[in-house]
């Protein structure tokens, strides 16, 4: 079944127009990654599924139904979760009181304290510790388990690589294998192109707010993804993954 289906999505700031026609689609237990430069549109296509950036056209369908009108709070509430870039915890309270406020709206599901610091380990030390102490590492995967707190269907991982050490960024990737397993479906944001593929059943390429190539990385070539990243070749020759 599908979780997320968009299609020919326009969405931008004002008069600022960052996607164009943009069609995807997420199946339940799905990790889907989309890759791009800086600039591309990523994290403008989480924030307006999100409910935070209004489409200027298109359709988004959520479990089959349309998410036209809805609040970002309503999103949240029927099992969208955004993990915002910058992590953006709550630095006076502790790892602990963190991951209590992302249960707030008590949503039934797998997700409870125990499992999410089964899933992410890292986190089980420093349960006393207030949020403000933590590291880059740290304070990003406390903020991936507080948003898994909330029991969502469908996470949106925006950039959880920005600014963190390679061997930080290995830890954190590490946890989301099991939080494909446990029954959650993973959207993901990202500029690291190698992380993205490897935890991905599907990609997205974003240039310049479009979609210039789809597909399975196993099926993908790396000069494909090089001219999608890049726009070596023009977007109508390299979309899903075959050349015109």
């Amino acid at each position: 079944m599908r979780a997320l289906e968009i299609s020919a999505l326009d969405a931008g700031y004002g008069d600022f127009q960052a996607l164009f026609g943009v069609d995807l689609h997420v199946d339940d237990g799905e990790t889907v990654s989309i890759i791009g430069a800086n600039g591309a549109g990523k994290s403008t296509l989480l924030k307006t599924i999100a409910g935070l950036v209004q489409p200027m056209r298109g359709e988004l369908q959520y479990n089959g139904e349309p998410l036209a009108g809805r609040s970002a709070d309503h999103r949240v509430s029927s099992g969208i979760s955004l993990v915002p870039e910058g992590r953006r915890v709550f630095l006076s309270l502790s790892t602990e009181e963190n991951l209590l406020v992302g249960a707030h709206l008590r949503r039934t599901g797998t997700w409870n304290k125990e499992s999410v610091l089964d899933a992410l380990p890292l986190l089980k030390p420093l349960l006393k510790r207030p949020a403000g102490r933590l590291s880059g590492g740290e304070q990003q995967t406390l903020a991936i388990g507080r948003s898994l707190m909330s029991n969502p269907r469908l996470i949106l991982l925006d950039e959880v690589s920005l600014g963190l050490a390679p061997v930080v960024v290995s830890q954190v990737y590490a946890a989301i294998p099991a939080i494909k397993a446990a029954g959650t479906t993973v959207l993901l944001v990202e500029q690291d192109v190698n992380q993205a593929l490897s935890v991905a059943d599907r990609v997205y390429c974003l240039l310049e707010g479009r979609i210039s190539l789809s597909g399975e990385p196993a099926g993908l070539t790396k000069e494909q993804i090089t001219d999608a990243y890049f726009g070596l070749h023009g977007i109508d020759g390299i979309r899903s993954g075959r050349r015109a």
